[in-house]
């Protein structure tokens, strides 16, 4: 197998990776890491239907599943709670 030649910039980069050109070869995963943040809990909420409705049309435009932007967003959150030092 050949090795794929190497985008010249991001753009060529982000074009043959949406386009589903193997990129396997143009990645150094060498340094990857991997980041596991522990035991994971579960919750429970109760929340307005009419906002689960605008969730759902949010998760649906940028195809992603309700419970993954539900977590992406509480940890954006966090993140940003965190820099403004609201932490205990």
């Amino acid at each position: 197998m050949s090795k794929n030649k190497i985008a010249k910039n991001t753009e060529e980069f982000d074009r043959r990776f949406d386009d589903g050109e193997d990129i396997h070869d143009l990645i150094d995963i060498s340094k990857a890491k991997i980041i596991r943040y522990g035991k994971k809990v579960r919750i429970t909420l109760d929340v307005a239907e009419k906002l689960v409705k605008d969730i759902d049309s949010i998760r649906a435009a940028i195809g992603v599943d309700r419970g993954a932007l539900i977590k992406v967003w509480l940890h954006e959150r966090v993140q940003k709670e965190k820099a403004l030092g609201v932490e205990h």
